[in-house]
């Protein structure tokens, strides 16, 4: 997947500014895709240039314009198009496991300390996952079909950060028997 289809995707519902965009893009998909703010504004002048958005400039008070961007049906009809396309898993790359290569002696303190970093870092997304599904997708089953599809992804996150907190606490109480082993 490329950012346009994430970004044309955030725009399917509303318009938004590239302010607007990027901070709804850290609070759903940005889960599941990372950009930068800047990265972001950069695509959105690709995708209107492409005639794939549309910008129009709306004044504010007491602050410059913005310019809101909207999905154009040409947009739309490339957003249908990938739809079909077969998805590509992207491998995760993850310092971490690498760094598990590295373990010895000197530094499983090290290591047990990242691992319950990271574990609290997975524990506070899964409270936010947790406050999103009360909040919006309680009955998933009622929810109108696009609805559906969100719910979906926000589910696979929910089981996978409860997946990884189980390895994580696994992981933890090997590191903690080690403490003390020859390399």
């Amino acid at each position: 997947m490329a950012l346009q289809h994430a970004i044309m995707t955030a725009l399917l519902e509303d318009d938004m500014s590239g302010f607007e965009l990027a901070r709804a893009f850290d609070a759903s998909l940005g889960f599941f895709w990372r950009a930068t703010h800047q990265q972001i504004y950069q695509e959105l002048k690709k995708l209107s240039q492409k005639k794939l958005l549309d910008s129009k400039s709306v004044p504010q008070v007491g602050k410059p314009r913005k310019i809101l961007y909207a999905i154009t049906p040409a947009g739309r009809a490339a957003m249908d198009k990938w739809v079909y396309e077969e998805s590509r898993v992207q491998e995760a790359k993850d310092d971490l496991f690498v760094k598990l290569y590295n373990l010895s002696s000197d530094n499983v303190p090290q290591l047990i300390s990242e691992l319950e970093r990271r574990r609290e870092q997975v524990m506070q997304r899964l409270y936010l996952y947790e406050k999103i599904r009360r909040g919006h997708y309680e009955n998933p089953e009622t929810l109108p079909i696009r609805r559906k599809g969100i719910y979906l992804a926000l589910d696979w996150g929910t089981q996978h950060g409860e997946q990884f907190l189980q390895w994580c606490d696994g992981a933890l109480e090997m590191l903690t028997s080690c403490k003390d082993m020859p390399t």
